[in-house]
């Protein structure tokens, strides 16, 4: 019997599945809605539409208990994510977005996400605050994002994976300008 290897979203079987169920939310009236008003993971679990994507990706990678909480945060994020807007934003990690300034005509030249804000998302351990603050975070960069990016970010959420969001965060964050330095 061939032993299944871990699923990730950066395998193109896997993002396409990903990418196909996101899109499909809009068939049919009501689906991204119903998403979008579940307050938790569990609730998100107990919708037709996330066992859908569990079953879209199961072949492409096993799914531990832990990581189905994930899944089911990942399905209620992207349900925020606006549609056809997410293509712009292609090959920009979450992470570099949160750090990037607004897109739209904005003057704006600080960070959608705050310094302070982006370091209490690294704090985070409990699944159901993870779920509010990224529903949040999708909010305040517009609602357009890179959702294989953002789905790997929430499904792999350790260590590493914080690391690299700061990593990505930093290096893009706009320099703050020194006070009182000639």
């Amino acid at each position: 019997m061939e032993q299944k290897t871990d699923l990730t979203f950066s395998q193109p079987g896997a993002r396409e599945a990903l990418l196909l169920w996101w899109n499909e939310l809009d068939n049919v009236r009501g689906v991204r809605a119903a998403l979008r008003q579940c307050h938790n993971p569990l609730e998100v679990a107990f919708t037709p539409e996330f066992h859908q994507l569990k079953m879209k990706l199961e072949p492409f990678g096993s799914i531990s208990p832990d990581q189905m909480n994930r899944l089911a945060i990942v399905a209620g994020v992207l349900s925020h994510v606006k549609p056809d807007s997410h293509e712009k934003n292609l090959q920009r990690s979450f992470a570099v977005q949160m750090a990037s300034p607004p897109l739209k005509g904005s003057t704006r030249k600080k960070a959608c996400v705050s310094d302070m804000r982006f370091r209490q998302l690294l704090k985070i351990e409990d699944p159901g605050k993870l779920y509010t603050t990224m529903i949040r975070l999708v909010r305040l960069v517009g609602g357009s994002v890179d959702i294989v990016s953002l789905a790997n970010g929430i499904y792999w959420w350790n260590e590493q994976t914080k690391k690299e969001w700061a990593y990505a965060y930093y290096e893009n964050a706009p320099g703050e300008e020194k006070q009182g330095v000639s």
